[in-house]
């Protein structure tokens, strides 16, 4: 069996930080409008621009200049731009911090064959990967445009995998879970304390839901995965 691992919001914080220069970047804007439509804005434009620029800070900050044009109706300065600049930059400097157990569960799994399986930019997903410590747990690392059931085919049929022998784990039912399960596969749903609106889920669900990663271990035993 293969257990397959998120990272953002899985192993290591990441949607705190977008949410936290979000409320920087509202700020910014506040002569023109008023937070909740700054969002709303922000992220249809976020939407809008998903085929051209895919996910990840890159992204999310062209959209972030976009909606200041947008909002301000073309008055924001070029200061005002810098300073959006700036929030991006800090997304992209700022540290790998893992969630709590993380090291022991992948220690406690070491026997197992894992993969980490993300989306975004590639450049900074890979100095993530390097500067978590974790890199070498994994037997493979796959960085993917999007988590959708043909891309976990094509990942799973590129390593040889069975979707019947694979488990993937993470903190978005869309992305992490959903799609494998649909695959023939099995997922579990670890939630982080906040999620961005496009890793939402309303419906229905049978996946397994576990608070934290620290129980993962003791699912998979029940499980009996070997």
């Amino acid at each position: 069996m293969i257990i397959g691992f998120d990272a953002d919001d899985t192993l290591w914080h990441n949607e705190d930080g977008f949410q936290a220069s979000q409320r920087e970047f509202e700020s910014l804007l506040a002569e023109w409008a008023n937070a909740p439509e700054i969002e709303d804005q922000l992220f249809e434009i976020e939407m809008r621009n998903m085929p051209r620029y895919g996910y990840g800070v890159k992204a999310h900050t062209l959209s972030m200049i976009e909606t200041a044009i947008s909002v301000s109706e073309g008055q924001a300065s070029a200061a005002l731009m810098a300073e959006i600049l700036d929030l991006g930059h800090a997304l992209l400097d700022r540290p790998v911090e893992l969630l709590d157990g993380v090291v022991e569960v992948l220690d406690e799994l070491a026997d197992l064959t894992l993969m980490l399986i993300t989306k975004g930019d590639l450049y900074h997903q890979l100095s993530r990967i390097d500067s978590s410590g974790l890199k070498d747990r994994f037997w493979q690392t796959e960085i993917v445009a999007h988590k959708d059931v043909p891309t976990y085919k094509r990942v799973l049929g590129l390593h040889g995998i069975e979707p019947e022998h694979f488990v993937m784990v993470g903190n978005s039912l869309p992305s992490d879970v959903l799609p494998v399960i649909e695959l023939g596969g099995r997922g579990v749903h670890v939630p982080y304390h906040v999620t961005w609106s496009h890793e939402q889920h309303e419906g229905h669900h049978e996946a397994p839901v576990i608070q934290s990663l620290t129980d993962l271990p003791s699912l998979l035993s029940d499980w009996e995965i070997h």
